[in-house]
């Protein structure tokens, strides 16, 4: 087991080493991806600070749904309290949903 070891940790240094020596020294750059050509601007820049409001809310309900489906399946065995608590739950994301609405981030234009 120790010889395996050693094995595996001397070719783990062997192919870092290797890497330095033949790796290009030059600073990295955005090169062209899939498509050949060069960028325009950067990756981030391109969306607007609004649709981070739109993913934080789908990520939301998308966390509502993750906790809705085991819920379903042991709601009748819990009985009324798993249902005071699941619309505890849906409150609070609907006074999450009414504040990003006030807030304007389901404004589209």
């Amino acid at each position: 087991m120790l010889v395996v070891l050693i094995l595996l940790a001397v070719g783990i240094a062997g192919v870092y080493c290797v890497s330095l020596v033949v790796a290009p020294r030059g600073a990295l750059r955005a090169g062209p991806y899939l498509s050949g050509a060069r960028p325009a601007e950067h990756a981030l820049s391109r969306y607007h600070v609004r649709w981070y409001a739109v993913t934080l809310i789908f990520l939301a309900f998308d966390m509502e749904m993750v906790f809705m489906y085991p819920w379903a399946l042991v709601v009748a065995e819990v009985g009324t309290v798993a249902v005071v608590e699941m619309f505890l739950f849906l409150g609070l994301l609907m006074v999450g949903v009414v504040y990003a609405w006030c807030e304007g981030a389901l404004r589209w234009v």
